[in-house]
């Protein structure tokens, strides 16, 4: 019998594969990559697990109907709930509203206005779906050019968030923990990204610097609080193949 083949989900958008992405092929003799955009029988594979989907923020409906269709054939990583949940930042309320920790969020639909006190100071404004930086921008005690970049993801059909810049990440940049199977893996750094002039980006995600740095599992602090409280905040997510 041969072995089961496993689908990893990219966008034909992409010229070439990340570099995590060509490591794990390395393991996974077994794995296909294919774009969620191909005609294929997505059936045919045991699983279909999204690496590199990065352009679903420009085609989220489609994408979302992708989603279902894999989920009603095969083992979608990770689960259906989670994927439709996590495709748009207001999931920041849920968090928030759970106890857990995060940087404080102003949500703006289209047709409303942001509150001035939201503007004021170093903040970034970008849309709820976004990834990879696209559509952020950063501002400088500057409301008046964060009110017209509200107003301009407005005009896309987007929501806007607005949230302080957090003046360590320019330092320390952002530090991602990843668990497999409930359990901690590894760590990824991203530098600072906005500071470097590289807020808007015409590719489909602002180019970035990864970095794997040295981590210990955590013991307490922010990410238990969200490994504990995930399965009570997110719909299906009691267990999860992968969490970061």
């Amino acid at each position: 019998m041969p072995e089961p083949r496993i689908a990893l989900a990219t966008t034909r958008d992409l010229e070439v594969l990340d570099a995590d992405e060509e490591s794990l092929l390395a393991h996974l003799p077994q794995a296909d990559v294919v774009a969620w955009e191909e005609d294929v029988d997505w059936g045919g594979y045991a699983a279909v697990i999204l690496r590199s989907t990065w352009n679903y923020t420009e085609h989220l409906d489609d994408f979302l109907a992708w989603l279902e269709r894999v989920d009603a054939v095969t083992r979608l990583w990770n689960p259906l709930p989670v994927l439709r949940w996590n495709t748009d930042k207001r999931y920041l309320a849920d968090a928030a509203a759970a106890g857990i920790p995060t940087v404080p969020t102003v949500f703006v639909e289209p047709g409303e206005q942001a509150p001035a006190d939201a503007l004021a100071g170093r903040v970034v404004v970008k849309p709820t779906v976004g990834a990879g930086s696209k559509g952020a921008k950063l501002f400088h005690d500057d409301p008046a050019g964060a009110t017209e970049h509200v107003a301009a993801l407005h005009a896309m059909g987007k929501v806007a968030m607005i949230q302080p810049y957090l003046d360590q990440v320019d330092d320390q940049g952002e530090t991602a923990l990843v668990y497999i199977g409930g359990e901690f893996s590894h760590a990824a750094r991203k530098a600072a990204i906005l500071s470097r002039d590289m807020s808007w980006s015409t590719g489909i995600y602002a180019d970035e610097k990864v970095v794997a740095p040295q981590a210990t599992p955590p013991n307490g602090g922010p990410a238990t609080a969200i490994l504990t409280t995930l399965p009570r905040t997110a719909p299906g997510s009691a267990t999860l193949p992968y969490e970061r």
